[in-house]
Order: C-alpha cells, then sequence, then structure tokens
C-alpha cells in the first residue's frame, strides 16, 4: 500500500491491540498524507509530542463548558440553515451540509463569520480532503496536485490570520472572544515552550477534519437512513418532542443536558457511525518486529487497522449490513468492537463536537422537517468518504406543527 509492504487487520482483539500498544507501533501514515495533513499535525508527531499537545488543545474543542457555549452558536445556525434550504427547492444537502460545519468550525477557530472568506477556504479545504487517499501524483489534473496547492493556501490564509493575531496582541489588543487561535497561541509546557506557527496550523488542519468533515457525512447519513425507515424515524421524533414536553416554558433553546438525555437518538448516531465507518482505515508502523496473533511484522512494515471490517462482522453485529438503532438497547460494546473515533491515545480529539453537532441538527429536522431525495437509487462514491455521487440531491420539506 502506497509502495510499502504493508499488513491489515481486522479481528477487535488485534484492532485494539495496534492501536493501543505504543511501545510496539507508531504512526505510520504514508508520506504524501503528511504533506497534506502537516507533518506537526497530531497524526504524525510522537506519542509523548501528541499526548501533550491532545492536553493542552482538548478543553477549548470537548470541555463541557467550552460545549455548552458552542451549544448555542451551533443551534442558530442549524436552525436558520434548514428555513433557508425549505425555501431554496432542490439542494445538495451534502454540500449545504458541509457550508454549515465548516461555518461552525471556523467560528470556533477564528471566531470568523466572513462569509466570502469561509467559502474560500472551505474550497481549498476539500480539494485537501479530495487528496488525502489519492495516489501522490504531483501532475496537473490529479488530486493530488490539487490538494498540494490547497494545503498551500490554506496555511498562507491561516498564517495570515497568526500573524494578525501576533501584531494586535503586540499592540496589546485582545479579542474580545477567547477562541481556538488564541487558546493555541497562549498554551505553553512545562519549559515555557509555546507552539510555533507550523504547529498552531497543523493542529488547525487537523480539528478541521474531525470537527467538519465527519459531522458533515455523518448526519447526511444519519438523516438519509431514518428517512428510509418510518418506524425508527417515529421513535426518534417522538424523544425530541418529549424532550420539549419536559422544557421549562421559560427556556429557550436546547441545553447540554437535554442532549445528554437523547437516549435513542445516541443509538441512532452510533448505528450511523458503525454503518458507515467514516474513518475506514488508520495507518500504523512496527518500531521493532512484532509477535501478532503468531505472526511476525517485521519493523517498519505499515499495519492497517481496517475498522469496515469490524464494524460489518456478522460474529459481532447480527445482520451487519442492515441499520438496526436498536440493536445498541442494552448492548455495550466490547473493547475494539466500536471504533468510529479510532481508539487509545490517538482517539479522534474532535469526537465530542462532533456529536453534538449531529444532535442538535436531527433534534430541528426531526420536529420541523423531512427530507425528499431526488435520486434515491443513486450509486456511491467511497473516496475520501462515502457518499451519493449527487452529493444526495434532495429538498427538504417543512412539516405542518402536530
Amino acid at each position: 500500500m502506497f509502495g510499502r509492504p504493508s499488513v491489515f487487520v481486522t479481528t477487535p482483539e488485534t484492532c485494539k491491540r495496534v492501536l493501543i500498544d505504543d511501545d510496539a507501533f507508531k504512526p505510520g501514515w504514508p508520506s504524501s498524507t503528511m504533506e497534506l495533513i502537516g507533518k506537526k499535525s497530531f497524526i504524525g508527531i510522537s506519542y509523548e509530542e501528541h499526548k501533550r499537545l491532545r492536553r493542552l488543545t482538548a478543553s477549548p474543542v470537548n470541555g463541557h463548558e467550552a460545549l455548552s457555549v458552542y451549544l448555542h452558536y451551533i443551534e442558530e445556525n442549524v436552525i436558520s440553515a434548514l428555513e433557508k434550504w425549505s425555501n431554496m427547492g432542490q439542494i445538495e444537502f451534502l454540500t449545504e451540509l458541509r457550508k454549515v460545519t465548516f461555518r461552525i468550525i471556523m467560528y470556533i477557530f477564528l471566531s470568523s463569520e466572513s462569509e466570502p472568506v469561509m467559502e474560500a477556504l472551505e474550497r481549498e479545504y476539500t480539494a485537501l480532503n479530495y487528496g488525502v487517499r489519492a495516489m501522490a501524483i504531483n501532475l496537473p489534473g490529479f488530486a493530488y496536485h490539487k490538494a498540494l496547492k490547497a494545503r498551500k493556501n490554506l496555511v498562507a490564509a491561516l498564517q495570515s490570520v497568526v500573524d494578525e493575531r501576533r501584531n494586535q496582541r503586540k499592540g496589546g489588543i485582545s479579542s474580545k472572544k477567547k477562541d481556538m487561535m488564541d487558546a493555541l497561541m497562549d498554551v505553553e509546557d512545562e519549559n515555557g515552550r509555546k507552539l510555533s506557527d507550523e504547529e498552531i496550523i497543523d493542529v488547525l488542519l487537523m480539528y478541521l477534519n474531525a470537527g467538519h468533515e465527519s459531522s458533515g457525512h455523518v448526519t447526511m447519513w444519519a438523516t438519509i437512513f431514518l428517512q428510509e425507515h418510518p418506524e425508527f424515524l417515529q421513535k426518534a421524533k417522538d424523544e425530541q418532542k418529549e424532550i420539549l414536553k419536559r422544557r421549562p416554558l421559560t427556556q429557550k433553546g436546547l441545553t447540554l443536558k437535554e442532549v445528554r438525555d437523547m437516549e435513542y437518538l445516541s443509538k441512532v448516531i452510533d448505528e450511523t457511525l458503525r454503518l458507515v465507518t467514516f474513518s475506514l482505515v488508520v495507518f500504523r508502523e512496527a518500531k521493532a518486529d512484532v509477535n501478532l496473533n503468531g505472526y511476525v511484522i517485521p519493523k517498519g512494515w505499515k499495519v492497517l487497522v481496517w475498522f469496515r471490517s469490524v464494524h460489518l462482522d456478522p460474529e459481532v453485529y447480527p445482520n451487519p449490513k442492515e441499520f438496526n438503532p436498536s440493536r445498541w438497547d442494552n448492548h455495550t460494546a466490547k473493547a475494539g468492537t466500536f471504533l468510529p473515533f479510532g481508539a487509545g491515545s490517538r482517539t479522534c480529539p474532535g469526537n465530542d463536537l462532533a456529536k453534538l453537532e449531529i444532535s442538535i441538527f436531527l433534534h430541528h429536522f426531526l420536529l420541523n422537517y423531512e427530507l425528499e431525495r431526488l435520486n434515491p437509487g443513486c450509486s456511491l462514491m467511497y473516496l475520501p468518504h462515502s457518499r451519493p455521487k449527487d452529493n444526495c440531491l434532495s429538498r427538504i420539506k417543512k412539516i405542518p406543527c402536530s
């Protein structure tokens, strides 16, 4: 794979071992992927560096306080987007979702709400993402070539934001709202070392993937699956109506507690994550000769953790290709059998934020709207992530209040 001898691991036990054993395995992403995501991003740095960066950056994205603050901004954007789409006629549902999730993540990172800037950055990010799993052919017309150009443009745009912030600080101007960029610029380790510009930019690009790409795609699939299964749709809708009934009259909008009380919706999201397996593979590399299930993996060989085979294993999940949120009733996934965000020290850092975005969207969608797909039999594309070829061409219809 990508020019290196590689081993695929496909059972829960071996996947768990490879993901958790940091003494035997290190990140093993292809150099072409590293070139695009960034050498200082989470996927490329050493275990010690990763641990330090996670500790420093987790709270501004996934902390309880941070999520409570973001919740209202996410909700505002979801409500206005659904209203707008219902008046637009046909839309590419996935394209529009990705615009919303991008706007949210840019606000969290940079407090930026400039539409032209955001649309330009989103286009560049899409081109970058398409090249991450492409063959490393750096010639005009190929996805990898376009992705390298997109990375250059993204880095330049983020660098100008970093420079502007540094100049503001020198001039004694501090931003009214402390965002992720501020947090990364303030952070220092026990030796007083601060993050370099390259580290800040690569971390931001990494979080972009965690908090934008996954939530957009998974929201689309959850909406499609619910619309295709009226009994699950009704059950999810009833839960959301119940949340409204219990709400005090003086309360406006969702609270984090209400989102965490959405037990059935959480099962819908977990089932979508399992069935879609948004991140299908993780690359590791053997640090030394490693004995794995009786096989010796030579030092330097790539070890690919194939999440999709675990999530579609009929011994773990009966009728694995069937969408069935009820399979999660009284079911606690055993270690290594449910890996939508990876496992071990390198679990996806934006997982809680992604699930929050999906929950808020589905809450408002289920209560007030329905999806009519215009090409329900449309064939699928699988790279860089599985999606209908027409990006889910649909109409969003408002449903009468019941």
